[in-house]
C-alpha cells in the first residue's frame, strides 16, 4: 500500500549545514507531490543562527518546521576514539535511530547532505524492500576493501549517502547494537568510517536501488570504462544501467574523489555544478564565497599530472585506489 507521509533525516554538523540547505531546498520544491515530509536533522555543534536559516526555507514552502535532535556522539559512548576515515564524527549519528524514532515509525529516507533531489521521491519511498532492513546503491569498491570488514568477497558495498530503512527490521536485527560491537572490535579503526561499519554489519540485508536515486557525481568526472579501471568494482551496476539512470535522474549524488573538488568549493567543474549553485541560490548562502581548497603540495603535483597525463594518472591512482589503500587500513586495525 502507497504511502504519503514521508520521514526524511540528515546529519550535520554547523559547517555543513549551508550544504544541507541546498539539498533541503531541492527536497521541498521537488516533492509537493507527498503530502507530508517531516525531517529529523540530528545536529552536531549547529548555531541557532543557522538552525533559524534554516527553518525559515521549510517555512517558505510550508511545510511542518523540522525536528532538530542533539546527534549522540559515537565516542562519548563508546567511551573511546573513533577513527572517521571518511566525513566527520557527526555522520555516526545516524547509527541512534532507535533513539530517534518510536515504534509507530515504520520507515525513514537517509540523505547525506551533499545530495540534491532533483525529481519526486515518491516512488523510492514506496519501494517494497523485500524483506531487507535497507535499500541503497551498490557501490564502486574493489575486492580487497571488503575483508577489512569482514565480509564475502563477492558481498555488495553500498554507498550509505541514500538509504530507505525499514525500522521495524533496524529494530529486530538489532543494529544499532551490532554497529557498536563492530566499531569495539576493530578498536576504532573502521575503514570508511561510519559507511565501512554500516557496510559491515548490513550487506547481507540490502536491496540494491537503482542509480538515479543516488547517481554518484563520479559517475560523469569519469567514463564508465575509466570509473571501472579506477575502481575495478565488484557486484557492480553495468554500463547501460548508468545511462539509463542518467536519463532519469531523481537524486544527484556530489561524492568527492581525487580529481574533483565539490560544488562548494572553487574549482569544480562537475557536469552538474551549475545546476547545485542554482538551487544554493535559493538559500540564505546563496552569495556566499565559495569555499577555497587548500591542496598539499603532493595533491597538486598529481592534479597537474592528471591534466597531462590523464591516463598514466588514472592508472597509478587505481594502483593506490585499488590495492594500496585496502593493505593500508587493514594494518591500522
Amino acid at each position: 500500500m502507497e504511502q504519503n507521509n514521508v520521514n526524511v533525516v540528515y546529519a550535520a554538523d554547523d559547517n555543513f549545514i549551508p550544504v544541507m540547505g541546498v539539498s533541503i531546498v531541492s527536497l521541498l520544491k521537488n516533492n509537493r507531490d507527498i503530502s507530508n515530509i517531516n525531517v529529523t536533522i540530528l545536529a552536531t555543534n549547529v548555531s541557532e543562527l543557522n538552525k533559524q536559516k534554516v527553518n525559515d526555507l521549510f517555512n517558505k514552502y510550508d511545510r511542518p518546521l523540522p525536528r532538530w535532535i542533539d546527534a549522540t556522539n559515537i565516542e562519548d559512548t563508546l567511551g573511546q576514539k573513533v577513527n572517521q576515515d571518511r566525513g566527520s564524527v557527526s555522520q555516526y549519528a545516524r547509527i541512534f535511530l532507535n533513539d530517534i524514532f518510536g515504534e509507530e515509525v515504520d520507515r525513514v529516507l537517509y540523505l547525506d547532505c551533499d545530495t540534491l533531489i532533483v525529481d519526486s521521491i515518491r516512488n523510492l519511498w514506496n519501494i517494497d524492500l523485500q524483506g531487507n532492513t535497507i535499500a541503497a546503491l551498490k557501490d564502486s569498491f574493489s575486492k580487497y576493501y571488503r575483508k577489512n570488514i569482514s565480509l564475502d568477497q563477492n558481498d555488495i558495498m553500498f554507498n550509505s549517502g541514500v538509504m530507505l530503512i525499514d525500522m521495524d527490521k533496524w529494530r529486530q536485527n538489532k543494529v544499532e547494537e551490532k554497529v557498536l560491537n563492530f566499531i569495539k572490535e576493530k578498536n576504532g579503526n573502521v575503514q570508511q568510517g561510519d559507511q565501512g561499519v554500516l557496510n559491515a554489519v548490513l550487506s547481507k540485508q540490502t536491496l540494491p536501488i537503482s542509480p538515479s536515486y543516488n547517481f554518484a557525481t563520479v559517475f560523469t568526472d569519469l567514463s564508465y570504462d575509466q570509473m571501472v579501471k579506477y575502481r575495478k568494482p565488484v557486484s557492480f551496476y553495468s554500463k547501460d544501467e548508468i545511462i539509463e539512470a542518467q536519463r532519469n535522474l531523481h537524486i544527484i549524488h556530489y561524492t568527492s574523489h581525487f580529481f574533483s573538488p565539490r560544488p562548494w568549493q572553487e574549482g569544480c567543474t562537475n557536469k552538474y555544478l551549475n545546476l547545485w549553485l542554482d538551487y544554493r541560490k535559493m538559500t540564505p548562502w546563496g552569495n556566499e564565497k565559495l569555499d577555497t581548497v587548500n591542496n598539499s603540495f603532493k595533491k597538486k603535483k598529481i592534479l597537474d599530472m592528471y591534466k597531462k597525463m590523464p591516463k598514466m594518472t588514472l592508472f597509478l591512482a587505481s594502483i593506490f585506489q585499488v590495492y594500496l589503500r585496502p593493505i593500508k587500513n587493514r594494518f591500522n586495525n
